[in-house]
């Protein structure tokens, strides 16, 4: 053995010897043939586990690197992952030509990829079909390094899987051509959930101990980002196995540049896809030497001593290997029933009464109802009990010890039972079996016991209450996924209404599902089992199936968000709100809020319509407004009217998915692309078909007619990398803009249609002028993702989509999430947006107007932007599921939105930018008087409005103002009010009928801050310049404090007349507002000072600064007491605790620091787990603090509202806003109320239940 290898091994023996437990990992060593019999037997006396294991070790240590590598193999098969980790980068070096360690040449390289991963083991009785299994190795081989697709497809149950995973058992082959391992996936029939949860899967298992874990993708799209990322970046050089393909728009989610060999009956399945292809077929019949030969292994003699009826029994069996294996296995165990099971298949008495199998095999049909038959009473039950597992789903052994009520090995025992018969399939993973049915075999049970299936999905429903009672399965136990994917489903088999009702309806249920798999698959339950569901009242399903697609990109989170909270800020005739509220209330010593005005936030959309059965895909408006074409996944082009939804046309428009459809300029024609490659254009009003062009050679993405009235124009965008320009009057293509390198996902005309703008999955967008199809301009936009390194991203960047701007000046681009504008001229980027740390955007529009952008998030909602001030303006919720489009209508009055929930939805758009539920300024000032919240607030900028937090009434709004107001301050007996203006104006108003008393024109620039004193005669203010005054309003006299050299951040009274200052120059200065002069004067930092406070006893206080330091200083001498180190970014903000001991900080990363005032020293560290890549912990800046009268809980504010515990630094709540970046944050006395406004313009009063 190497001497490294040795090394591993017995620098690591303490932890081997510990663990293992030494009887299966010896089966495997004997069976690679790299132990032998008797020193088996040398291990097995040994009298505990431990020498046992310390043994073993012994043994292998005299050995060769072979054992070694056994040794780690056997760790890795028995679940043993973490030890085998410790030992992986031991593992000598395998030179293609050695490493066999057992009879059938399988080296021990080859079963570790293939165990890790997931390549199902070979059958019990396995005869290799060397042509076949050659033609795949040499197809596979053809692929090299390109991205391709090879297509292995036949009959049902012809042994296509066999036959790929013996291919692969090939160590050249993986060595040479999939060094990055071999993925194998079953996906079976699915629908979109289902396929969801695949990828899921997939994606948790590529993602196996990497750096790049993180919450599950909330849908396809996501998905196939994820994997496209994991695929480069982790396992290039990997083969991806898609198992018992169905449909051709799943190969679509994996189309992701990379090598993916599929299984199918259907040859065809390959055509939406982009890449090389080839194919190998596999006949529907084993020839018949081969299924003799089977036999014989079954039976054990050779094929010359077989009987006659074998020949027979071949040819009745058709050919297919899963028939002859399920008469072989009958055999072995009744050796003398040649004749009687050759009768039996001839007499055909087991047909089924009804065929409701995709599958028509007689021959198997016999196969099973005799092998069946054969089975003891007992047995028969539990092999009948596995007629309702799912399709496609491998199921381990711990569900069916909670079905039969048994031990693991009882189970399996029984099992193995069916697997010797070939009536089951087993493969191994970790320490545990999992089992499964070929589609045939379940198809027959299923038929066979029809009548049975409710009773028997409701035993497995009751046994799984039995076991678990009231508790829920926890992800480390083996069977958790099971459950949370496939209880609901026997539920409904079952018809067990209530229980289905209890499960669905229950927020533990919802957190703990959503936690694993995020909430698409529970929105589509909803969906599914809506008939049971509603029996009784429709509107609970709605309420909860809307709570979970408006909180989904709140529910993918890390950490996990609290979903009582979540659930009590739904509305209050909500059952979600209400059953939230309920659990609150039980429990003890828990943190939870109520928003108490908070509106039944209102629906903003105009009109919902559902014109599909399946997603919309894409939905535009005509010009003049009035119609709306809509297309997707049900293959149907639909024509209706804007204002009212009513259907004008439809069409069955193509044989495959529609991606795009479009309006010529005076609208008489509709065009639409597809994945059947075609491009069509109708009579939008007839919806004759008036032509069709088939020079696409992959499917077609977008299509776009030129914006000039009369000139029928049209631009389509394909896979195949090209962009065509078509002349309606003509057949054939006018021109092929040819230049991208992978596949084109959006094209459009500019304004003027001098030019066609192009979005690639290559990272590029190209611009193209369309009179001679030439390309004019390429913007690299892979350019503007850096790591952290600041080097360009090593992943590819995929463009969705583009817009142009009203002039054609400016081109708008969205890739991963990020919104880039581009001067059209130059290439030069003008600006950009990081839109949402937790999504990908799916499109965007420009609005007509230039500044307004509409953009569709992967997370079921719509924002508007304006990109002017890169402000987001409004947000839309009320699709459940996926948003694929957004398109503003000519005059930009309207936008649609269009989403995999078969729905679209019309908004108006002044309507929803109005509607950030009364804008709100984010200055604004409470006073808590006597349990009334009073709240002074600026309204749509030029009004000042007193609010009632409590009854969210408005109890005064001021006219419109002259200039905008941009800060305010309330006396704190409530009878004044002030404010300041951009314009630089200061006005003092009578809060009882909103009367202005005083104004002044105090400043040039725009007044920052304003605030009374505690008699309300004097009026303190600062502007955006280095001069604080002091305004006695009612004496009409003013005092100006001038020391500071740069702008003033902010000020705070202090006792005795005085005031405390902090400047942009970095000093704090104590003023006597009576006399203007400066008290102390402290240089307290290098950059700008950002926050103060004052110490409760009024001896300290501390300044913060974009140094990234804090300090305490004395008031009394001027000297820093403290300066606190650790920050990472500016610090922010600061305050004391009222116990007079502790400071809390918090900064630009928002992290929290909590420090001892006496000792300086850092005492917690509060900081939420970062929450995905490159998003700051708080969601942002820490902007605001607060402390608990009794110093034990802290408040904060930044990208949303946390409560934490300061003796242990924990989180204890966290309020999640509609918008983000809250700039401060008032606490009542008693800490029982907060109030604060997003960057929406939504306020939000909260009280502590």
């Amino acid at each position: 053995m190497d001497a490294k290898s040795r090394n591993y091994l017995l620098m690591n023996r303490q932890a081997l010897e510990k663990d293992i437990k030494t009887s299966y990992i010896m089966d495997r060593m004997i069976s690679d043939e790299v132990l032998t019999l008797q020193e088996e037997e040398k291990v097995k006396q040994q009298n505990t586990q431990k020498e046992r294991a310390a043994m073993l070790i012994n043994i292998i240590l005299t050995k060769d690197n072979n054992s070694y590598r056994s040794f780690y193999n056997a760790l890795l098969h028995e679940g043993y992952r973490d030890l085998a980790a410790l030992l992986q980068d031991g593992i000598p070096a395998i030179s293609s030509g050695n490493g066999k360690s057992s009879m059938d040449g399988i080296t021990s390289y080859v079963k570790t990829i293939l165990c890790e991963g997931g390549v199902p083991q070979r059958p019990v009785v396995f005869v290799t079909r060397p042509k076949l299994v050659d033609a795949i190795k040499q197809k596979l081989c053809c692929l090299g390094s390109d991205p391709g697709w090879v297509t292995v497809y036949g009959m049902a149950g012809c042994g296509k899987t066999v036959l790929t995973a013996e291919a692969l058992r090939d160590h050249q082959l993986l060595e040479d051509y999939f060094p990055g391992g071999v993925h194998w996936v079953s996906v079976g029939k699915q629908d979109k959930a289902g396929l969801l949860i695949k990828l899921q899967n997939l994606c948790s298992r590529l993602e196996n101990d990497s750096t790049l874990s993180q919450r599950p993708p909330l849908n396809i799209e996501e998905a196939k980002d994820r994997l496209r990322l994991l695929m480069l970046r982790k396992y290039p050089r990997s083969l991806l196995i898609l198992d018992d393909i169905w449909d051709s728009w799943v190969l679509k989610a994996f189309d992701n540049q990379c090598q993916v060999l599929i299984t199918s009956r259907d040859r065809s399945v390959t055509d939406a896809v982009a890449g090389n292809k080839y194919e190998v077929h596999v006949e529907s019949g084993l020839a018949h030497e081969k299924g003799l030969e089977i036999l014989s292994l079954f039976v054990n003699m050779k094929i010359s001593e077989l009987p006659e009826q074998a020949n027979c029994l071949v040819r009745e069996c058709k050919g297919s290997p899963l028939v002859i294996s399920l008469i072989g296995a009958l055999l072995r165990d009744f050796p003398s029933r040649w004749e009687y099971y050759l009768k039996q298949l001839q007499n055909k008495q087991f047909k089924r009464i009804r065929k409701s199998s995709s599958y028509d095999y007689e021959a198997l049909d016999e196969a099973m109802s005799i092998s069946v038959e054969q089975l003891n009473d007992n047995y028969k039950d539990y092999y009948k009990d596995l007629s309702i597992l799912p399709k496609d789903v491998k199921v381990p052994t711990k569900v069916l010890c909670i079905l039969w009520d048994m031990e693991t090995e009882e189970v399996e025992d029984i099992l193995q039972e069916f697997v010797n018969k070939s009536l089951l399939f087993c493969d191994r993973n970790g320490k545990s079996f999992h089992y499964y049915l070929h589609d045939l075999q379940l198809d027959f049970l299923t038929e066979k016991n029809r009548n049975q299936l409710q009773e028997l999905h409701k035993n497995i429903v009751n046994q799984y209450k039995k076991y678990y009672k009231l508790n829920t399965p926890v992800p480390s136990q083996e069977d958790c996924m099971y459950w949370y994917n496939f209880l609901a489903y026997h539920m409904a088999g079952a018809n067990m209404q209530k229980e289905l009702h209890d499960l669905m309806f229950s927020l533990d249920w919802i957190k703990a599902k959503t936690e694993l798999v995020g909430p698409a698959h529970l929105i589509h339950e909803y969906v599914e089992y809506s008939s049971i569901l509603d029996q009784k009242n429709g509107t609970v399903r709605e309420n909860f199936q809307e709570f979970l697609s408006l909180n989904g990109h709140l529910l993918g989170r890390q950490p996990f968000p609290d979903i009582i909270q979540l659930g009590l800020c739904q509305p209050e005739t909500s059952e979600v709100y209400q059953q939230a509220k309920l659990r609150a209330q039980r429990e003890t010593g828990a943190f939870y809020l109520e928003w108490i005005n908070k509106k039944s936030l209102k629906n903003l959309y105009r009109l919902v319509v559902r014109p599909h059965r399946d997603a919309v895909y894409h939905a535009c408006f005509s010009k003049d407004r009035r119609r709306i074409a809509s297309c997707g996944a049900d293959k149907t082009l639909q024509v209706f009217k804007a204002e009212s939804g009513e259907r004008l046309v439809e069409i069955s428009a193509h044989d495959d998915e529609i991606l795009c459809c479009a309006f010529s300029a005076d609208g008489e024609f509709v065009a639409t692309c597809s994945a059947d490659k075609k491009v069509k254009i109708w009579n939008s009003r007839t919806g004759q078909r008036r032509c069709v062009y088939e020079e696409h050679s992959e499917q077609v993405n977008c299509c776009q007619f030129s914006n000039r009235s009369g000139q029928y124009l049209l631009a389509t965008c394909s896979n195949d990398t090209f962009i065509k320009l078509w002349d309606l009057n003509k057949k054939y293509c006018r021109n092929t803009m040819m230049g991208h390198v992978n596949s084109v996902n959006h094209c459009r005309f500019s304004p003027n249609d001098e030019y066609v703008a192009s979005c690639s999955t290559d990272g590029t967008v190209k611009l193209w002028e369309a009179r001679s199809a030439n390309e004019v301009k390429s913007i690299d936009i892979k350019d503007f993702f850096k790591n952290a390194d600041d080097q360009p991203d090593d992943v590819e960047v995929l463009v969705k989509c583009c817009s142009w701007s009203r002039n054609g000046d400016m081109i708008l681009v969205v890739a991963k999430n990020k919104l880039l504008l581009f001067d059209v001229k130059t290439c030069d980027l003008l600006t950009q947006v990081i839109v949402s740390h937790h999504s990908t955007i799916q499109y965007c529009d420009f609005c007509p107007g230039d500044e307004l952008v509409a953009v569709a998030l992967s997370h079921c909602s719509v924002e508007l932007w304006n990109i002017k001030s890169l402000s987001k303006v409004a947000y839309c919720r009320g699709h459940m599921s996926w948003v694929h489009c957004v398109a503003f209508s000519p005059d930009g009055s309207l936008f649609l939105t269009s989403s995999d929930d078969q729905t679209i939805r019309i908004w108006e758009t002044k309507k929803v930018c109005k509607s950030s539920d009364a804008v709100l300024k984010s200055e604004l000032d409470v006073v808590f008087h006597n349990d009334e919240v009073m709240i002074l607030a600026i309204y749509n900028q030029k009004h000042l409005q007193l609010i009632n937090g409590n009854t969210d009434s408005v109890n005064m709004q001021t006219a419109a103002q002259e200039s905008p107001i941009s800060c305010c301050c309330l006396s704190e007996d409530l009878k004044f009010a002030a404010f300041g203006q951009e314009s630089g104006t200061i006005k003092v108003l009578q809060l009882l009928d909103g009367k202005v008393l005083k104004s002044q024109e105090a400043y040039r620039t725009s007044v920052q801050h304003c605030r009374f004193t505690s008699d309300c005669q004097t009026l303190i203010s600062s502007a955006h310049d280095s001069v604080i005054q002091v305004w006695n309003w009612q004496l009409s006299k003013c005092v100006f404090l001038r020391g500071h050299k740069e702008a003033i951040k902010d000020f705070r009274l202090l006792e005795n007349s005085k005031l405390l200052s902090w400047s942009f120059d970095g000093t704090v200065k104590v003023w006597n507002i009576t006399t203007g002069s400066t008290e102390k004067d402290c240089a307290c930092h290098g950059g700008a000072v950002l926050s103060c406070a004052v110490s409760p006893d009024g001896s300290k206080f501390s300044s913060t600064s974009a140094d990234k330091t804090a300090k305490i200083w004395s008031f009394e001498s001027s000297s820093v007491l403290h300066e606190l180190k650790g920050h990472e970014a500016c610090v922010r903000c600061c305050t004391f605790s009222p116990n007079n001991k502790l400071l809390a900080t918090g900064d630009d990363k928002g992290e929290i620091r909590i420090w001892d005032i006496l000792t300086g020293a850092l005492l917690h560290f509060c900081s939420p787990v970062t929450v995905d890549e490159g998003e700051p912990a708080h969601g942002g800046w820490v902007t605001d603090l607060s402390f608990s009268p009794d110093s034990k809980m802290l408040v904060s504010s930044g990208g949303y509202l946390k409560w934490w515990n300061v003796t242990t630094g924990e989180s204890l709540q966290t309020f999640y806003t509609n918008g983000t970046n809250l700039k401060s944050i008032h606490v009542s006395p008693n800490f029982k109320v907060y109030v604060t406004v997003d960057n929406l313009g939504i306020l939000y009063v909260l009280q502590k239940l």
